[in-house]
């Protein structure tokens, strides 16, 4: 015996509900969550201490003098910017600059930071791991001990950190939230704060843009496609009722 059209919509319509099923479900979990938490709690805003303001009463080279500095080590072809932060209650010069490396025809475009002190125009390195962990201490809202310390170099598009300054050092404090500060060990601050809501909030938002990289990109495939089925099992839907329905009434005694 032959299967009717209405076994095939009715077979579709069960197997796309099933696959759907699963995305809205992680659709819906993280609706909840994004609607339910404080996004200021998933930033970490409550974790942070503002930045130490300098005083008003200190004397400071200019920054040319820096940029002369730079010169002698290096060409500068471009300045990026040039701020002044504070490293332990002294005055730096953050400068980010970009040089041109030649390569036969292209040129290919370096970053490059530097730190110099703004009361004495001398150049420094990057900061030591002992300066990253009292900087992250400074601006840490709190007294927990450190729990561990990581210096990347790198990080893949998975990692809580990626698409940030590096070389950087990744302070983990021993608090209930599991919190770590990222400190740019070449810029001299405070780029990130990283807790458990967050690393929840992204991994939710990952499953509800159905981007399994950048986390961001809403128009890829996968997420297209999804939206196609999606179309194609409430139509089935629609298609099945107005069949039921259909044959209720034809199978009413007259």
């Amino acid at each position: 015996m032959a299967k009717s059209k209405h076994y095939y919509i009715r077979k579709t319509h069960r197997w796309l509900g099933v696959i759907l099923g699963i995305q809205f479900l992680f659709w819906t979990l993280g609706g909840l969550y994004f609607s339910w938490s404080n996004i200021d709690e998933i930033h970490g805003d409550f974790e942070k201490k503002n930045v130490p303001l300098l005083s008003s009463n200190i004397s400071l080279v200019s920054p040319s003098n820096i940029l002369d500095s730079i010169k002698k080590i290096h060409r500068i072809d471009s300045i990026v910017s040039i701020q002044l932060i504070d490293i332990l209650s002294e005055p730096f010069y953050q400068v980010r600059c970009v040089t041109a490396i030649r390569n036969g025809v292209n040129h290919n475009m370096h970053a490059m930071n530097h730190l110099a002190n703004a009361k004495t125009g001398k150049l420094r390195g990057s900061l030591t791991k002992e300066e990253a962990v009292a900087i992250a201490k400074i601006r840490f809202n709190g007294e927990p001990k450190v729990k561990s310390v990581e210096y990347l170099t790198s990080t893949t598009q998975h990692h809580e950190y990626r698409e940030n300054p590096l070389p950087a050092y990744a302070i983990t404090f021993d608090n209930p939230s599991k919190t770590t500060v990222y400190v740019a060990s070449e810029l001299g601050t405070v780029q990130k704060f990283r807790n458990n809501k967050w690393r929840i909030f992204d991994f939710l938002w990952m499953m509800h843009t159905m981007d399994y990289k950048s986390r961001d990109n809403f128009g890829n495939i996968l997420l297209r496609l999804f939206s196609i089925f999606g179309l194609f099992t409430i139509s089935s839907g629609f298609i099945l009722f107005a069949i039921t329905t259909k044959r209720k009434k034809n199978n009413q005694p007259q």
